[in-house]
């Protein structure tokens, strides 16, 4: 290896600690966007060692030491904007706790506000955020599936994440090879494809 090459690799600066994080409920309906966002997320795509993706579901509190760890945020949620259903709403920064608990559609939103106070004031708020939010359908289907404008949002709101990321110099890259079963984000009867698969019989 050359010197100029050698320097050049002893310069380059790491990545910030990076987490996408997915929260809600996947027991009601469109409330469980957020979780299947990231489900997806870690079925499709390789990242480096610096991005972690998690499933936060409505976790509240307990995501505190995680988000202090992070340098930056990305945030999938299902968010009550107001707008079309299945709409994608991005925001940013000091505008995210706004939109995480402008319309308290569940705990969980109320519980990551708090986090994302008890983070600041533990000193490890991250330095950038963002929220890719989509409107939901139906928030009160127990048991049901993802509606379909709901559903057909996510494969967008990978490409919103991937194009952060990218900006923050992270490259994401498609998986060569299937996951196996055992190495997805969420296994079992909870996986996506399981989980929508119970929830047709059941209304059979």
């Amino acid at each position: 290896m050359s010197s100029a090459v050698s320097n050049a690799a002893a310069t380059a600066e790491p990545l910030p600690r990076i987490l996408v994080l997915g929260i809600g409920n996947i027991l009601w309906a469109d409330e469980g966007f957020g979780v299947r966002a990231v489900e997806a997320f870690h079925r499709q795509f390789e990242l480096p060692e610096a991005v972690t993706l998690l499933d936060g579901g409505t976790q509240g509190l307990y995501l505190v030491n995680f988000v202090q760890e992070a340098d930056r945020l990305i945030v999938f949620d299902a968010i009550d904007y107001g707008l079309e259903p299945g709409t994608l709403k991005v925001v940013e920064d000091d505008e995210v706790p706004k939109f995480t608990g402008a319309k308290k559609m569940s705990l969980h939103q109320t519980g990551f506000q708090e986090v994302l106070s008890a983070a600041d004031l533990l000193g490890g708020y991250p330095e950038k955020l963002v929220l890719i939010g989509c409107q939901p359908v139906d928030l009160e289907d127990w048991g049901g599936p993802l509606t379909e404008p709901v559903r057909a949002a996510i494969e967008p709101a990978l490409a919103e994440a991937i194009a952060v990321l990218e900006r923050w110099g992270v490259a994401v890259e498609p998986r060569a090879a299937p996951l196996e079963p055992e190495q997805e984000l969420l296994i079992n009867d909870i996986g996506h494809a399981a989980y929508e698969r119970r929830a047709a019989v059941a209304t059979v």
